[in-house]
Formats: structure tokens, C-alpha cells, sequence
């Protein structure tokens, strides 16, 4: 009689296999984290309202896909070669020290091959996919985060105000995806932006403020400790955004139904600010900054839902 073998599979090739698969898995989720999904998000928020404010007659559905695509690939690889440049202070910090590059879940190298992959097929695919000039805008943001504002906040507190300028774009590479062209209106949506990102910024840099000391980034609040100097840029930027916040009405932008609303939380925004300034703690510094995690998508929701009315 003939006997047969029967081989049982080896528990610790099954146990091997399924290491493998979850080491796989936590470097994809690091390179995911590396490109912060959640300010991808809102970047690309900003950039959907641009194009669709933008949008005379009838919605190019194809066209704002590839405008999402390619300024959703620009975003994710800028910030994570932001993290890139910043793998040294962010080891410092409390906030960002658990980061996928300071911790080692990823090599520095490696980090930097995929972010500038990302960066420059996204400028590349808005240029070819879109128009020249979403790229050429795209490229403004590009270079004045990574190569203005990430180094200067090594050196001064005017970083804060030169990073609101990057940061400003999105909604203005939407319209000129949407038009071909910049025009008044884009402007107003920048302003808005640029004019939301200070107080929104400060808030933060206040409330970490021992943090970025440690770090030596000159923010605002490290280089005034007594916070006089952040209390008022807030307020006055709270003030100047309830007024340029009122614009996309007269602009023809969106119609009365967004005026009320931007009274309404340019108000609340602005209130925020102001007892942030009589009372400085870091809970009404916070109180600061989720006003402006309010402001901005009420904001650009409703004066996207408002369009329809005109």
C-alpha cells in the first residue's frame, strides 16, 4: 500500500504572513497621516467653492474632477514635505512629536521622494488637465509655503501674515478653473481667506505658544510673551473680515441670504476675538479658534447654496 504525505501548513508562515500584512498596513497609514488628509480636505473644500462660484451656466462636472484630483495631489505632497522640512522642530513639540517623520514610521528620503512625486504630478496634471494658469497658481502656494513661509518661521513673527498668503489660493485656483481668468471676485474670496487665516493662526500659536518657544519658531506670542501684540492683530483682522466678509453680496457672488449669515458669524467671529482681548486665557483663545473652524465652512457653504437664488 502506498502511503501519502499530507503537509499541514506551517503556523508560523501563516503568523509571518500576517506581520507582513500589518506592517504593510501601518506604512500606508503612515504615508497617509504623512499627507494630512484633514487640511487636504479643507483645501480642497475651498478650492470645490472656488469653481463652482466660479462657474457660469452649466456645471463641467469632468473639468472640476480634474481640478479636485490635481489640487488634491499639490495639497497632500506640500504638507508633507512641509513635515519634511520641519522633521527637527516637529520632534520637539508636543503637538506634532508623534508626526510619522520624527517618530521613524517613515525614512526621511523616502518621505521626501513621494511628497515631491505628489507635488509635481499635481502641478503637472492641473497644467495639462485643466489650464496653464491653475498650474501656474497651484505654484504660487507650492512655493511661497515650502521655501517663504516654512523658513521664516525660524526668523520672524511676520510669517504668520506671509503664510496667510498660500493659504489664501485655493479658492482662486477653483475659479480659474472654472473661467480661465482671475477676476474681482476671486480676489474677494482670497481676502476672505487671507483676512480668516490670521486670527485662525494666532489662536493657535497663543494656545501652543510654550511649545513653539521650545522649538524656536518666532510666532507672534513666543516673540511677545505678554500676548498684547496677538490680542490686537486678532481683533483687527476679526474686524476687517466682517467687512471684506459682506463683499461676495455686492460682488454679485451670492445674494441676501448670505448676507445675514455673514453678519452673523462675522459677528460671532468678531465677538470671540474681542473677549479673547479683555479676558486672555487659553480657553478664550480657544473659543477663538473654533469660531474660525465655524466661520470659514458656514461661510463658503452658504454662499455656494446662495448662488443658486441669483
Amino acid at each position: 500500500m502506498r502511503l501519502t504525505t499530507v503537509t499541514v501548513p506551517n503556523g508560523s508562515d501563516t503568523v509571518n504572513q500576517s506581520s507582513r500584512v500589518s506592517v504593510l498596513l501601518r506604512r500606508v497609514d503612515a504615508y497617509i497621516e504623512l499627507t494630512k488628509p484633514r487640511m487636504v480636505l479643507m483645501i480642497l473644500v475651498t478650492t470645490a467653492a472656488g469653481f463652482y462660484l466660479g462657474t457660469q451656466g452649466a456645471m463641467n462636472w469632468i473639468l472640476f474632477g480634474h481640478t479636485i484630483i490635481g489640487a488634491g495631489l499639490t495639497a497632500a505632497g506640500v504638507l508633507g514635505l512641509n513635515q519634511y522640512l520641519e522633521r527637527d522642530i516637529d520632534a520637539l513639540m508636543a503637538r506634532t512629536q508623534h508626526r510619522p517623520l520624527p517618530v521613524g514610521k517613515i525614512h526621511g528620503m523616502e518621505a521626501l521622494v513621494f511628497c515631491v512625486l505628489l507635488t509635481a504630478g499635481g502641478m503637472l496634471y492641473l497644467t495639462t488637465f485643466v489650464n496653464p494658469l491653475s498650474g501656474f497658481i497651484i505654484s504660487l502656494i507650492v512655493v511661497s509655503y515650502l521655501f517663504i513661509y516654512t523658513p521664516l518661521k525660524r526668523s520672524t513673527s511676520l510669517c504668520t501674515l506671509v503664510g496667510a498668503f498660500p493659504g489664501a489660493l485655493p479658492p482662486v485656483v477653483g475659479w480659474v478653473a472654472a473661467q480661465g481668468k482671475i477676476s474681482g471676485s476671486a480676489c474677494v474670496l482670497f481676502a476672505i481667506l487671507f483676512l480668516w487665516q490670521l486670527p485662525h493662526s494666532l489662536a493657535i500659536a497663543y494656545i501652543y505658544r510654550e511649545d513653539y518657544a521650545n522649538a524656536g519658531l518666532m510666532l507672534l506670542p513666543v516673540v511677545h510673551p505678554d500676548g498684547i501684540s496677538t490680542r490686537r492683530q486678532i481683533v483687527i483682522n476679526c474686524v476687517a473680515l466682517f467687512g471684506i466678509g459682506l463683499l461676495p453680496t455686492l460682488f454679485n457672488i451670492s445674494g441676501s441670504i448670505y448676507f445675514l449669515v455673514a453678519l452673523l458669524v462675522g459677528g460671532m467671529f468678531l465677538i470671540s476675538g474681542i473677549y479673547f482681548d479683555k479676558k486672555p486665557t487659553v480657553k478664550t483663545a480657544r473659543y477663538v479658534l473654533y469660531a474660525s473652524l465655524l466661520y470659514l465652512p458656514l461661510i463658503f457653504i452658504t454662499m455656494a447654496i446662495d448662488k443658486i437664488s441669483l
